[in-house]
């Protein structure tokens, strides 16, 4: 599946809960979705709080597709190609220099 397709499914879920209706309890505006994203990206940190080792891999998996699942939710009402974007991302820094050893 790719990411067009991941992002059919998860509009597919949310029209299903009603999230895009005008009176939802969830409105799905950039502000809210970016909210969300830091949210779910701040559960991970949970994950490593005071150890370097996975402890559980499954709710990490869990955490890591919340995280891809509001990214792929905020790209789409913002109408952002985000494979696009990431493609253009991924020439730029393949441009850049990093760690430059002297």
């Amino acid at each position: 599946m790719d990411i067009k397709q991941l992002t059919e499914e998860m509009n597919r879920f949310v029209h299903s809960k009603g999230w895009y209706d005008a009176d939802s309890k969830r409105p799905q505006t950039p502000r809210n979705l970016s909210i969300s994203l830091a949210l779910e990206a701040a559960e991970i940190l949970e994950h490593f709080q005071w150890r370097d080792e996975i402890k559980d891999k499954e709710e990490l998996a869990s955490e890591l597709a919340d995280v891809a699942l509001y990214l792929l939710e905020l790209a789409s009402v913002t109408e952002i190609d985000l494979e696009q974007a990431m493609l253009k991302k991924l020439e730029t820094n393949t441009s850049r220099e990093w760690d430059i050893k002297k």
